[in-house]
């Protein structure tokens, strides 16, 4: 567990707080910030932007997440190399839990 992805679930509604959001992680030393994706991605159901951060950052990361994302629903996970287990057993919500489409994941 090297590195953790963080993703911001929004949708046509809340794209302008999830923007806001994304812009403010630009600022986070050593985040990486992927594209605002308009459509779902993998086992994401709802549009995402997908934060990656090492596992010293994730304190640090989890206490910002909570303090800026106004209502969000923010997905963190460990990036293992078993993507199942890291989206079901090892997965933290930070809001309202989604059902994951955890068909093509290994």
């Amino acid at each position: 567990m090297e590195t953790f992805h963080a993703h911001i679930y929004y949708e046509k509604e809340t794209m302008e707080k999830a923007r806001a959001l994304v812009k403010k992680a630009y600022n986070q030393k050593g985040v990486t910030v992927g594209r605002m994706h308009k459509l779902p991605v993998g086992p994401h159901p709802t549009w995402s932007c997908q934060l990656l951060f090492s596992k010293d950052q994730l304190t640090n990361m989890m206490i910002w997440l909570l303090e800026n994302r106004k209502g969000l629903t923010i997905f963190i996970h460990p990036v293992t190399g078993n993507d199942l287990l890291d989206h079901t057993d090892h997965a933290i919500w930070l809001g309202r839990k989604i059902e994951l489409n955890l068909d093509g994941l290994n």
